[in-house]
């Protein structure tokens, strides 16, 4: 969705509100595409002596995997965005700031960065999730095995500690 913010830059006395359901269902995170339904976003753009404020809300439902025992996870988030919207800036380049030169903010791409932003790395189904045996690989939070778990010998390199 486009929002043109022409109108707001130049008088700036009528705030826009925008709502609309974004898909992103082709999104790739973590290795999988986790958007079964569109994300809901709801927001405001308001000039207040001359300074342009976008501020909106995405409801997120996403789906994954455990962290550990990689069983399916699906969760909903509500998160909150406040960006400051300039025409140019005076300086090469700022973080700060969302320049549109035109007028025209692609709101697509400014939620789809956000929301790709704040989703969780590294999701896991319970704190107490026991993950999955080293050896065999069962799911210890439904079974449990007989496998002994190495140990390591004080002076000898453990393999793994590169991953630690």
């Amino acid at each position: 969705m486009q929002l043109d913010l022409k109108k707001l830059f130049e008088s700036g006395d009528q705030p826009l509100n925008f709502q609309y359901d974004l898909d992103l269902t082709d999104l790739e995170q973590w290795g999988e595409k986790p958007f079964g339904t569109p994300v809901a976003l709801k927001g405001r753009v308001v000039n207040r002596a001359g300074i342009v404020t976008l501020t909106y809300s995405a409801d997120v439902a996403y789906s994954t995997k455990c962290a550990r025992c990689l069983e399916p996870i699906q969760d909903a988030m509500h998160m909150e965005f406040t960006h400051t919207v300039v025409r140019q800036l005076n300086q090469e380049s700022d973080d700060d700031y969302i320049v549109v030169p035109n007028g025209l903010l692609d709101m697509d791409e400014l939620a789809t960065d956000d929301i790709s932003l704040e989703l969780p790395i590294r999701v896991v189904c319970s704190e107490d999730c026991k993950g999955l045996c080293p050896v065999c690989g069962v799911n210890l939070n439904k079974e449990t095995c007989d496998c002994e778990v190495p140990t390591w010998t004080p002076g000898h390199r453990n393999p793994f500690e590169d991953l630690l």
